[in-house]
């Protein structure tokens, strides 16, 4: 009898292993998979599959709860979906997809010791956890921060919500310290961003703004569009700079879309947002 329970449990063993395995291979295919979907130009093409890639990413979750790949995958993927596709239908759409891309990047930060405490707590609590991360987090730090800032941009009549922007740039601060290059300059578009939406009268820092812009759009070289995209819709709006918001919206509608090919995908996404704000030039100017 003792031997027949220790070969099942042994039996049980080994299919939790192979299934394991067999997670974490697929995962590392998946690598390819979101490769090949920044690669894509065809929008309708890419909804289609990233919403399938998605659902797949939470069955791997389901197996495998702390994979830390597959977890930045999938706060990745709905970020990107979240941006490219669900503002579009409706904010209502969107905002419980940026926060699920935020949770699915918090899962990855709250295996750290502290983090899930600390980011519940106060705004000193979270700094303290943060400055204990090590820069091999800043993929994790960069989409809890670029989901949740993106729920709290399109949620701003919520004054509870907006109460954690703090947080936020906190988290961001982070990413700019320690790797201001990540994802093309991508801390310093989303505090141009952010000091870019602020009006001078409230404490927005327009000149910030511009610098933090300015920065991101050297990273890249120009050719990650999406940041010509939120200079326009933030700074330029902001201090009413119709020259500079043309010319940037024109320059992303110029731009070839294979200029960056591994982000043909995001670029494309910028030029479908640039050709809208263009046609709405004399309600903003």
């Amino acid at each position: 009898m003792r031997i027949l329970s220790a070969l099942l449990v042994a039996s049980l063993s080994m299919q939790g292993c192979v299934q394991t395995i067999a997670i974490r291979t697929v995962g590392g295919i998946m690598e390819y998979g979101f490769e090949a979907f920044n690669e894509e130009s065809d929008l309708d093409l890419a909804r289609e599959g990233l919403s399938g890639n998605l659902k797949l990413l939470e069955a791997l979750i389901k197996g495998d709860p702390d994979n830390e790949q597959i977890l930045l995958f999938a706060a990745q993927g709905y970020s990107a979906y979240a941006l490219a596709f669900a503002e579009d239908d409706s904010v209502e759409r969107a905002r419980p997809i940026y926060l699920r891309a935020r949770d699915y990047a918090f899962r990855i930060l709250d295996q750290r010791s502290g983090f899930k405490n600390a980011r519940k707590g106060s705004l000193e609590e979270l700094r303290t956890a943060v400055s204990a991360l090590s820069k091999d987090d800043v993929p994790a730090v960069f989409w809890a921060a670029f989901s949740w800032g993106s729920y709290i941009n399109i949620t701003r009549e919520d004054a509870i919500v907006m109460a954690d922007l703090s947080k936020v740039d906190a988290l961001m601060e982070f990413v700019l310290v320690n790797d201001p290059s990540y994802y093309y300059g991508g801390a310093d578009l989303y505090f141009g961003s952010i000091q870019g939406t602020i009006p001078a009268v409230l404490g927005g820092r327009p000149e910030r703004s511009k610098e933090h812009f300015e920065k991101s759009l050297s990273f890249s070289g120009r050719k990650f569009l999406m940041a010509q995209v939120m200079y326009a819709k933030t700074y330029c709006v902001q201090v009413q700079d119709r020259d500079l918001y043309k010319k940037l919206l024109d320059e992303v509608g110029d731009a070839s879309i294979d200029i960056l090919p591994e982000v043909r995908l995001p670029n494309a996404v910028a030029k479908h947002k640039a050709r809208r704000l263009l046609s709405q030039i004399d309600e903003l100017f």
